[in-house]
């Protein structure tokens, strides 16, 4: 058994494709080796943001105060739900066009039920949610059965669901109570000092315990494990960086809840995307769909999945940005919604060739969307410049992806 176990690593050491990294020296190799290859995964927009903050910090110290990243990060919440539902999508190589309106409608749906009907609040969401589903799944259907391009039938859902949002709130707009639990939710729920540390170390823990778990796991296939120090200095710096955030956003008024449901949609739909069949699924067809399709994998099912999740997480997200402003309108989601979206998703390294992209590219592309609006903000800048800078950013990113693809082909990565 030990032999067995011993030849077992060895051809796991020995085949280039498996090889692990097992020291910090390794690590750098593979990263620089990924990096020469085109393989660049989140680099580019982490050190964007990194620069848009010291260029705006430098101009305006106050926009790194705590204050304002707390109203950063609970204001680009929503919207931020919104991109996660858009980068399912573009994973496919596909497109929503419609995730605006679509959102708008929806919170004009759960207003409707809520303020003018009197019904529940838990209802006008199931409502709300449920109409999206239903919207994703009309447009799955148009797309694996019918055969219409995405392009085209989001198109089509854009104006036709700013014209839903038009004739439902014929009458003007309607306010959402402030002291309702969803406006609170949004607006003023913030975590405690005691929650929010307490949090923190979940995560640590929940972090740790999956890297020891697979650690156990490889050695139990003698295969390679992951190198334990880099595991305990990975999940240090992971609480110590959280620790020091919740500190720093705890001088003003801390975690929002907002922003805590935003950052677990961005986990739990990452592990979605890493960890399970339809993850790896979704990847396989934005990557070839017939080979994926050859390979035995329900296309059609997962086409579905992805739209109908689009459409609830736009729905969702609508809820919340209507609850923060508490009121619906007929500019509800009908402004820049959809740029804001779908700019995040791609500015956060999502590809729009399909294949490529993860949970926290939503994450990272609205983290910098929201920085610049902030910035501009704070410099008193108009908002024709912001679309300005918001779409040469969009253009860099894209760029850069197209120049990063080329990479990858020449160098066999694909």
């Amino acid at each position: 058994m030990t032999a067995t176990k011993e030849s077992v690593a060895a051809t796991d050491a020995a085949d280039e494709r498996l090889i692990r990294a097992v020291s910090p020296g390794d690590y750098l190799r593979q990263g620089w080796g990924r990096i020469r290859g085109g393989d660049l995964g989140m680099l580019p927009v982490v050190l964007g943001l990194v620069i848009i903050c010291a260029v705006f910090y430098a101009y305006e110290p106050t926009f790194l105060s705590s204050r304002s990243l707390v109203s950063m990060l609970l204001y680009a919440a929503p919207t931020g739900i919104i991109a996660l539902g858009i980068v399912v999508v573009l994973l496919l190589g596909e497109i929503d066009l419609s995730v605006g309106s679509v959102s708008g409608f929806c919170a004009a749906v759960m207003a409707v039920i809520v303020v003018d009907q009197g019904h529940s609040l838990w209802l006008g969401i199931a409502a709300a949610l449920g109409v999206g589903a239903l919207i994703g799944t009309a447009y799955a259907v148009l797309h694996v059965r019918v055969g219409v391009p995405s392009f085209v039938f989001s198109l089509a859902g854009l104006l036709a669901f700013e014209g839903a949002l038009l004739w439902v709130l014929a009458d003007g707009s309607i306010n959402i109570p402030r002291e309702s639990g969803l406006a609170q939710f949004a607006r003023n729920k913030f975590l405690t000092d005691a929650q929010a540390y307490a949090l923190v170390a979940v995560v640590v823990a929940c972090y740790l315990g999956s890297r020891l778990w697979t650690i156990r796991r490889r050695r139990a296939a003698g295969l390679t494990p992951p190198n334990l120090l880099a595991v305990l200095i990975k999940a240090a710096l992971l609480g110590g960086g959280l620790g020091w955030l919740t500190y720093y956003l705890g001088i003003a008024r801390g975690w929002g809840y907002l922003t805590v449901l935003f950052a677990a949609l961005v986990v739990v739909l990452d592990l979605l995307l890493r960890k399970t069949r339809w993850g790896r699924h979704l990847f396989a067809v934005g990557g070839n769909e017939e080979a994926a399709r050859r390979a035995g994998v329900r296309v059609g099912w997962t086409y579905c999945s992805a739209f109908v999740l689009c459409s609830v997480l736009a729905a969702l997200g609508g809820l919340l940005a209507a609850a923060q402003l508490t009121s619906v309108s007929q500019d509800s989601g009908t402004t820049d919604t959809n740029l804001t979206a779908i700019a995040a998703a791609v500015i956060g390294g999502t590809s729009l060739f399909g294949g490529r992209g993860s949970a926290y590219a939503a994450l990272l592309g609205i983290l910098v969307l929201q920085s610049i609006e902030s910035g501009l903000n704070l410099m008193n800048v108009d908002s024709d410049v912001r679309y300005i800078v918001t779409g040469g950013v969009l253009l860099l990113a894209v760029t850069i992806d197209s120049v990063a693809r080329r990479a990858r082909s020449s160098s066999g990565r694909g």
